[in-house]
């Protein structure tokens, strides 16, 4: 004990006077030793494990955390990459859209023997979200929507573009299912040349009934059914 007091330079005296108070009556000292009781019930017991379970709780806080940052990180990254990809889709859309605009813009009168055509965006500030609308004017008609055509001006349109994204970029091969039935003789025969010039990039398979057309093919292949439910495939080569 004196080597405590000597280690902190104090005496017996001056720690005594540090914390009594002479002038503390008994009642007083009653009333707080009442009120130290009644925050020490309050505290309850000591729990001794207490530390341990902090331990084990910091240790799951600190894994939360890294775990958190890891996700926050990921999620930085992908969000880059969704932005980069989004840049290269909307330059990409872009570059092809205005390729095929282009084109079409030959290809229609080229079909339809004057007039024009073009492709429009529905929604210029959103290109992801963005529609493409086709507007038409055939030889003697005002310019208007391809849904305010006829049968016939509608099938030749819309196998204008399909030229026409054909020639930006090429298909080993394109099926055509009936597209000629609406269109007139006329039309018939600019719908077959524009096939024919294609034919050294696209090989076209063409369902018809129109003998135009059929004369126009390199192979022709017809469904027969002598007996009922046996179909029966027959080809003949015009090359």
């Amino acid at each position: 004990m004196e080597q405590v007091l000597e280690r902190h330079q104090l005496s017996l005296s001056e720690n005594w006077q540090a914390w009594f108070n002479a002038e503390l009556n008994f009642d007083e000292a009653q009333i707080q030793v009442r009120e130290l009781k009644d925050k020490l019930l309050k505290i309850g017991e000591v729990n001794t494990a207490a530390l341990e379970e902090y331990e084990e709780s910091k240790k799951r806080f600190d894994f939360l955390s890294q775990q958190k940052a890891d996700l926050e990180a990921s999620l930085n990254s992908l969000e880059r990459v969704i932005q980069k990809i989004n840049r290269t889709t909307k330059e990409r859309f872009l570059e092809t859209f205005h390729a095929v605009n282009e084109r079409f813009q030959v290809v229609f009168p080229h079909l339809f023997h004057g007039g024009k055509a073009k492709l429009m965006l529905t929604n210029e500030d959103d290109l992801l979200e963005t529609g493409v609308e086709i507007v038409a004017q055939p030889p003697g008609k005002k310019l208007q929507s391809i849904s305010l055509l006829s049968g016939g001006e509608k099938a030749l349109t819309a196998v204008s573009l399909i030229f026409a994204i054909f020639q930006i970029k090429p298909s080993p091969f394109c099926i055509l299912d009936e597209v000629d039935a609406p269109l007139d003789d006329v039309n018939v025969g600019r719908y077959n040349e524009m096939i024919r010039d294609m034919t050294n990039k696209t090989q076209f398979i063409v369902i018809t009934h129109n003998k135009q057309t059929m004369e126009m093919a390199d192979v022709l292949y017809g469904v027969t059914m002598q007996e009922p439910g046996v179909s029966q495939l027959v080809s003949v080569s015009l090359s």
